[in-house]
């Protein structure tokens, strides 16, 4: 993909830093929602580690299954309104796998996925709308169509009908394999967190502490955090009203035709 070379320094600074380093900073101090200690976690929920502290850095330099980690740092980007969570997501995925891009406005010569140009594809919006996304948000149903739209190979999973151990499983295929990215779609209270229903990319997994790495796309609100494997699933468990189904995981790659 052609990127202006400013755009291209700035992306970069989200990626590994002088080759040895695996550090990011992810989210902002002092924006409402950064500080692990608003309110209080749910009973049982151990609250998230944030990426960006010394625990956090060490649990990512330690993590034996983070091969999406570098490529989702490099293409991260933040929602651009708070319904576009999916959006963003989309175009992370879509960026960091390579997906042949239209044309980006505002930078001419140059192609790369955005919030905006992901909308209207080759096939249409058949599953979603800008409007309507800016409304209501996104289901997991709905980011599975509108990802196959744009040649991607996607896998569904409903948290109601996936084990810890399934779970745990895919996690470890799946963040071993830099062919592919694994989205998540869930509640944010089942996590400690304060809001509704979430979607991101997972970006690494740590069997040892049996922790998960989210990359927050609001991190206007949330920074990228560590999560308990269980609380996250739990929280996939829980009902989306928009679409009568529980939440869960996209597994998605890149059509290799």
């Amino acid at each position: 993909m052609n990127r202006p070379k400013t755009l291209s320094r700035w992306w970069r600074a989200w990626g590994l830093l002088a080759g040895a380093s695996l550090q990011i900073v992810v989210g902002f101090p002092g924006l409402p929602g950064f500080s692990q200690g608003q309110g209080s976690a749910p009973q049982g929920v151990p609250w998230p580690i944030p990426l960006r502290e010394p625990a956090g850095q060490k649990l990512l330099l330690g993590s034996d299954a983070r091969a999406d980690y570098g490529p989702l740092s490099q293409d991260f980007e933040t929602q651009a309104n708070l319904s576009y969570c999916g959006v963003a997501t989309l175009v992370v995925v879509l960026n960091s796998l390579g997906v042949p891009a239209p044309a980006a406005s505002g930078y001419p010569g140059y192609r790369f996925w955005t919030q905006e140009n992901v909308f209207g594809g080759p096939r249409g919006d058949r599953f979603v709308r800008a409007d309507q996304v800016r409304r209501e948000g996104m289901t997991l149903a709905q980011l599975h169509g509108w990802s196959s739209d744009h040649g991607l190979v996607v896998r569904r999973f409903h948290g109601d009908q996936l084990s810890l151990e399934q779970f745990r499983l895919l996690l470890r295929e799946g963040l071993r394999d830099p062919r592919d990215r694994l989205v998540v779609n869930y509640l944010r209270t089942g996590i400690a967190q304060q809001g509704g229903g979430h979607i991101s990319p997972i970006a690494a997994y740590d069997s040892r502490s049996d922790r998960i790495l989210i990359l927050d796309v609001a991190r206007y609100r949330y920074p990228a955090v560590w999560v308990k494997t269980e609380a996250l699933w739990r929280s996939m468990g829980t009902v989306d009203r928009g679409s009568g189904q529980s939440r869960g995981l996209l597994s998605i790659r890149r059509n290799p035709n």
